[in-house]
């Protein structure tokens, strides 16, 4: 994990079709994307090598985690310069990319999407073997519309059908984060607006912890 004395952090951020789920105006991949570059700037500052690494269908660009001067404006210059067509993305070309890049133990901090319980269990295995070598962080989000049908009080039978859909979907987001920890993956249950602070402190929890 540590290279003189520094951890190798690296945000992944998924670049496909699932991240283009709109909140407030911006999609998922907008969040992450500042996400990753304020939990960059923390880990930076927390004397740790921050690094990117970007996938979606056959491509994806790199950052090789490292902590000298100008480190962040590279990431920022990587981030903000991103184009993506949301096709379909391909977990076996991150665990290919993965391999080639972070050759020591590493935090990974995965910025994805998990609608369904199947669709998380489709890239479970590949999931499971980054977790073998490195400490793997995987973002769920959570759909704050659902919450806000959960919270109304239907009149109609209509109303009602739509709550026990909500809440339907919101279980399943728990089960998702709970059946990932079962397998030795972290897992962040987050709303898009508090993805930032969620992010970071589960990292500086892991250091507290000696996890990484």
């Amino acid at each position: 994990m540590k290279s003189n004395g520094r951890n190798h952090i690296y945000s992944v951020v998924d670049m496909g079709r699932v991240m283009k789920m709109p909140f407030e105006g911006l999609t998922l991949l907008d969040y992450s994307i500042n996400a990753a570059l304020a939990f960059s700037n923390v880990v930076l500052r927390k004397h740790d090598r921050a690094g990117l690494i970007t996938f979606g269908l056959k491509s994806g660009l790199i950052v090789p985690a490292d902590s000298r001067t100008g480190q962040l404006g590279l990431l920022n210059e990587a981030l903000y310069g991103l184009q993506t067509g949301f096709a379909e993305s391909d977990d076996e070309h991150l665990y290919s990319m993965v391999r080639r890049t972070a050759r020591q133990r590493s935090l990974l901090m995965i910025y994805t999407n998990m609608e369904s319980l199947n669709g998380m269990r489709r890239r479970l295995a590949l999931l499971r073997l980054l977790a073998r070598q490195h400490v793997v962080v995987v973002v769920v989000f959570e759909n704050t519309e659902l919450k806000g049908l959960i919270a109304e009080r239907p009149k109609r039978l209509e109303g009602v059908y739509m709550r026990t859909i909500a809440a339907t979907f919101a279980m399943q987001k728990r089960e998702i984060v709970a059946e990932l920890r079962r397998h030795g993956i972290y897992a962040v249950l987050t709303s898009p607006k508090d993805l930032s602070l969620d992010t970071v402190n589960l990292y500086l929890e892991l250091k507290t912890r000696g996890v990484i």
